[in-house]
């Protein structure tokens, strides 16, 4: 009988990339505390911006239109023990959100405090870093309307 061994190890594929008008736009507006999407020739408004039609390949410009900051919790995710490469310390959802005035999704933080309180259909909104880099992160979590 052969013995069995377990190996762990950690595989990663860090990248750097540099953003054009569409991602750069989306960026720096969140310095600003601004959240933009990208309307398509179809009318839907896409969060995160992308700077091609995913139904028909078509570039789609380069102007950035205001979505949410307000928005609802279309599925989440429970993560009960957050390690150093989490976003939050605490336990904390990580949620698709589709932003007030969009047609897709972002995944980001949703600082419920407790999964209790956590539910699709829950609306949130961003709760912004004091100094904002022009980041994703700028947006620390979403949080419950009306609550933390």
């Amino acid at each position: 009988m052969s013995e069995r061994h377990t190996v762990t190890s950690t595989l990663e594929f860090p990248y750097r990339r540099s953003l054009g008008p569409v991602m750069g736009g989306f960026m720096n507006a969140l310095k600003d505390h601004k959240i933009m999407g990208i309307a398509t020739p179809s009318g839907d408004v896409l969060c995160p911006p992308l700077e091609h039609d995913p139904r028909t390949g078509e570039g789609l410009g380069t102007d950035l239109v205001e979505v949410g900051p307000g928005g609802e919790v279309m599925s989440w995710a429970w993560v009960s023990s957050p390690t150093s490469r989490h976003p939050l310390s605490h336990p904390f959802a990580f949620a698709l959100i589709k932003l007030d005035g969009a047609s897709t999704s972002l995944v980001h933080a949703v600082d419920a405090g407790d999964i209790g309180v956590m539910h699709t259909g829950m609306r949130v909104l961003p709760r912004w870093k004091e100094e904002p880099a022009g980041l994703v992160t700028d947006i620390e979590a979403f949080v419950p309307e009306g609550g933390k």
